[in-house]
């Protein structure tokens, strides 16, 4: 199995048309992803790559059918009415590969994908990929690295680094594991999905068996995490490494959400909360693999 996504999922590209949202549909298609539709206003009744385009999406899904996810691949001021009119279609995920959003959009977004039961990956996601059935947004970057670097496997993959999410599971492959669904979680201070979200979707998938996070300092992410492994809502084995142990506080490590402030967010404070709840933490990133293989042969 994976989660969110697989070779049964129907995917829309908002922004179908523009150059980003040409390309990435492109590459998903190419590898398998059932991209039935693409929505750019005024464009309606153009093709892009052999995928009908059309002015909204109520527009397509009357065409098309059902559609189970959409991608958004344009202009950060445009981010919310687009995702707003996904989730007014009755779209159920949506994955939004858009940085740089002011955070009172990103969290009415957020407020306004959970108030109608729908899934909101990012702002600022690369997205997900299931290895051998689907990758939605630019994860994988063309077909040749998506196959060379991804393998089908016992381990998710949560990273809140956009280059990890593809290093972490080239590990896992090297260390004869795969993966099941690996997912950058995005990189706002405001996110849709948390780890915490994701672990429970891991907890049911019969394909995990565990779970490799890339964390790093700043917001409260991994915390979330460690309380739910605490509360018994994740029950397989964690492995965590976090970024940017050395940062000072007030220093931005990497992104906007990975800044210390007043001794929140901290490196420390993230791996004594998940120590204690029982996940495993490595040192550095090339222990994650040897680790999870440790845990899944014990």
């Amino acid at each position: 199995m994976s989660i969110l996504l697989d070779e049964n999922t129907k995917v829309v590209v908002q922004g179908l048309t523009g150059r980003e949202g040409s390309l990435r549909s492109e590459f998903m298609k190419a590898y398998g992803t059932q991209v039935v539709a693409g929505v750019t206003p005024g464009r309606g009744g153009a093709e892009v790559h052999g995928i009908p385009v059309f002015d909204t999406i109520k527009q397509a899904i009357k065409q098309v059918g059902e559609i189970d996810a959409a991608v958004t691949f344009i202009p950060g001021p445009a981010l919310k009415s687009a995702v707003y009119e996904a989730i007014d279609a009755g779209i159920k995920f949506i994955v939004s590969p858009v940085e740089r959003i002011p955070v009172q959009d990103v969290i009415q977004m957020v407020q306004y994908a959970l108030a109608n039961d729908v899934k909101l990956l990012g702002p600022g996601s690369l997205g997900l990929i299931s290895p051998g059935k689907a990758a939605i947004g630019w994860l994988g970057g063309s077909l040749d690295w998506a196959r060379a670097l991804f393998d089908p496997g016992p381990v998710g993959v949560i990273s809140r680094s956009g280059g990890q999410s593809g290093t972490v599971p080239w590990a896992l492959k090297v260390a004869g594991l795969g993966i099941s669904t690996a997912m950058h979680i995005g990189t706002e201070p405001v996110l849709g999905l948390t780890m915490a979200d994701v672990l429970k979707m891991y907890e049911k998938d019969e394909q995990t068996r565990a779970v490799a996070i890339f964390g790093e300092i700043g917001g409260t992410l991994e915390e979330e995490a460690a309380e739910c492994v605490a509360k018994g809502e994740f029950t397989k084995p964690l492995v965590v490494f976090i970024a940017g142990a050395w940062a000072p506080e007030g220093m931005r490590f990497s992104h906007a959400s990975s800044i210390v402030e007043k001794g929140r967010g901290t490196a420390q404070g993230k791996m004594k909360a998940l120590t204690e709840a029982g996940a495993h933490i490595v040192g550095s990133p090339e222990e994650i693999a040897p680790k999870i293989k440790e845990l899944i042969n014990a």
